[in-house]
């Protein structure tokens, strides 16, 4: 059976290439080797350049800076879009660099919109909507506030906490009232002028006197 497919396959060969089997094969073996050959002259020079940018994807981060006290506003300037200031992104006021998962909250990434802003609450609900970017977790059921806990537990357990967000008290109507009634009261009391009721009562004092004096 095997030596019948053999002579098939030279008669095959023969027949569509007008070569002999062993002139056949010695042209592929030699086309082979061509083949080896050149592949790896450019393989050789491309390595380098593959391996060059896995080094460079693989360079260590820079070690996380100390960012302290800030506000909302000002850690929107970490939010990914400079490429030359950390990632950064707050829980419950306290913020973490999360540079090393930049492929998730960098640009681009499923949790982009996270970056620069307190998420605690769309974390809480698990929401991307705009409405529940803030670190406002009030009216949150228990559930959601176990759910935030456990982000929480999983940043402080995997990145580093960098600074913590300022919070800014806003003065409240009775605050503002107490601060005006208590500069009215600070103000220097003015002298009264002479009321006309005064007037009239000092008038009718003078008016028995001058009678006196006419019945003298």
């Amino acid at each position: 059976m095997a030596l019948q497919l053999w002579e098939t396959l030279k008669e095959a060969i023969t027949a569509y290439t007008g070569l002999s089997p062993a002139t056949f094969f010695t042209v592929l073996a030699l086309l082979w080797a061509i083949y080896y050959v050149v592949t790896g002259l450019f393989g050789s020079s491309g390595a380098p350049t593959q391996r060059s940018r896995d080094f460079e994807e693989m360079e260590p981060l820079p070690p996380p800076v100390q960012l302290g006290e800030v506000t909302e506003e000002e850690l929107k300037q970490y939010d990914g879009s400079d490429p030359n200031k950390p990632l950064l992104m707050a829980i419950k006021s306290q913020i973490y660099d999360v540079s090393p998962s930049r492929m998730f909250y960098g640009p681009g990434g499923p949790y982009a919109l996270f970056a620069g802003k307190d998420a605690s609450r769309a974390l809480a609900k698990m929401s991307f909507e705009d409405k529940d970017l803030t670190g406002d977790i009030s009216g949150l059921g228990p559930f959601e506030l176990e759910a935030l806990q456990d982000w929480e537990y999983k940043f402080m357990g995997k990145y580093v906490k960098v600074g913590t967000i300022k919070k800014t008290v806003p003065v409240s109507e009775g605050d503002a009232s107490g601060e005006a009634i208590e500069a009215k009261e600070n103000e220097p009391a003015k002298p009264a002028e002479d009321s006309p009721s005064e007037s009239i009562a000092a008038g009718s004092e003078q008016t028995p006197s001058v009678a006196g004096t006419q019945k003298e």
